[in-house]
């Protein structure tokens, strides 16, 4: 098979992640461990001998508190909180690894373009061009009022503010230093030429950003560019700018619609679907034997917390608490829009194979969900299925027990994927970019909108 599986790990620097009640799993290391700076580098290790393409750090700025109009149930099961800056992370462990690459979360609705531009070329620079800007617009509404709003900003209004957000970073990253400016002339006494570097004197509805940026063009300029949303609004921003889209559903089929329509809205932005990787996410339990993973997803079962899934639930907008004293035989449906995370909203409505009743939806809420567990043939059995069923490019990891089951995963599942021929045995060299796509170098391509900012176009390979 010549289209091989992406893989990054989907970790957040917090307390729990999406192991809601994991914590309390005896081999659960995570919550004690994650302030470590040891932990992360022997985390870093890890992904790199199973050959993972990126650690993938979520992130979010407040506390789930929509589920019973409290904090109290994400607080109680540390759901994402405690939580960590995972940028501080990066360069530790891209000191211990050469390939692994690392994308970061950073919201455009709440940080300004001028720090964060500089904030990624400085990775770019420390990791040698392994660094990835996932672009989110945040849907907490505490997150809003930690930042002195009393609500939250609409749903398409930050897309919108997201859009002139990426033209600015665009003109700071490809636009305000030209190569070579950096001349180093003892002779002159000059280390920068300033007849290279330049002002972008933006001015739009959002931002007005005089420049020029701060750091010097680094290996990638604009770091590669990920992105997750399938609102109506989420694809077509991310159609027109992600290199790297995160798509979720219920099952391979509505994943591969959201995949189909955002390679053809990139059409219709002028650029190339093959400059586009499509993931989702995947959810494994492996044991050496059938019987040793299902014993394992049934020890996880017993931890599990129904509440802290509840409550990240509340990222949709809608609070599962209203439900939990209706009919369970009543259909389930929304009595009003919010300005949540669309995508989490459609998991259980338009995205779902079928409608579904109170009592189905809350049932999903009391066990860890579609997981595939078995022994390592039948999980990369289950793999293979969904990479081929839904035409995705590669899989967002989950784990429940950090990090038992990504060490699973490595010496289980890793060997017989590429006895396969679906996974590699070596990385690509040079850049994130140029390992995702090899074809098209370090650079973005010149179809990409951030292209026509180039001042001067750089070597590309």
């Amino acid at each position: 098979m010549s289209k091989e599986i992406l893989f990054n790990a989907f970790e957040m620097t917090s307390a729990m992640h999406n192991s809601h009640g994991l914590w309390k799993h005896p081999e659960s290391k995570r919550h004690t461990h994650y302030k470590d700076l040891d932990y992360w580098i022997k985390y870093a290790k890890l992904l790199e001998k199973g050959k993972f393409d990126a650690v993938f750090f979520a992130d979010v700025l407040g506390v789930y508190d929509v589920y019973q109009k409290s904090k109290a149930p994400s607080i109680r099961d540390g759901l994402q909180v405690p939580l960590n800056d995972p940028a501080l992370l990066i360069s530790a462990m891209a000191s211990v690894t050469e390939n692994l690459s690392f994308a970061v979360t950073v919201s455009t609705t709440y940080e300004q373009p001028f720090g964060n531009a500089r904030r990624f070329s400085t990775l770019d620079h420390l990791t040698k061009g392994r660094i990835a800007w996932n672009v989110v617009t945040s849907y907490l509404p505490n997150a809003a009022r930690n930042f002195g709003l009393e609500d939250m900003i609409k749903h398409d209004e930050r897309y919108n503010i997201a859009d002139e957000y990426l033209e600015v970073s665009y003109k700071l990253w490809e636009n305000s230093w030209e190569d070579g400016a950096v001349i180093e002339d003892i002779e002159t006494n000059t280390l920068v030429d300033p007849e290279k570097v330049h002002e972008i004197n933006h001015e739009g509805k959002y931002f007005k950003v005089e420049g020029p940026h701060l750091s010097e063009p680094s290996l990638q300029r604009t770091p590669v560019i990920y992105q997750a949303g399938t609102s109506e609004k989420g694809r077509d921003f991310a159609a027109k700018h992600a290199e790297c889209i995160f798509v979720g559903g219920p099952t391979p089929q509505r994943i591969r619609f959201y995949a189909d329509d955002i390679r053809e809205r990139a059409r219709k932005h002028g650029r190339n679907p093959e400059t586009i990787k499509i993931f989702s996410f995947l959810n494994v339990v492996v044991g050496e034997t059938t019987e040793e993973a299902e014993r394992k997803f049934e020890e996880y079962a017993k931890v599990w917390s129904s509440d802290a899934a509840k409550a990240q639930y509340g990222a949709s907008g809608y609070d599962i608490a209203e439900y939990e004293e209706l009919d369970p035989d009543l259909p389930f449906e929304y009595s009003k829009s919010t300005e949540g995370g669309h995508y989490k909203a459609a998991l259980l409505t338009k995205d779902a194979p079928k409608k579904l009743t109170v009592g189905e939806v809350l049932n999903r809420f009391e066990t860890p969900g579609n997981y595939i567990v078995g022994n390592p043939e039948q999980v990369a059995d289950g793999i293979q299925a969904q990479f081929e069923e839904s035409g995705v490019d590669g899989f967002n990891l989950n784990h429940l027990v950090t990090p038992g089951d990504l060490e699973a995963f490595v010496e289980l599942v890793v060997p017989v994927l590429q006895e396969r021929g679906l996974y590699k045995k070596e990385y690509n060299k040079g850049t994130l970019r140029e390992k995702l796509f090899p074809q098209n170098g370090r650079l973005l391509p010149s179809d990409h909108p951030a292209a026509k900012y180039r001042r001067v176009l750089a070597e590309s390979k």
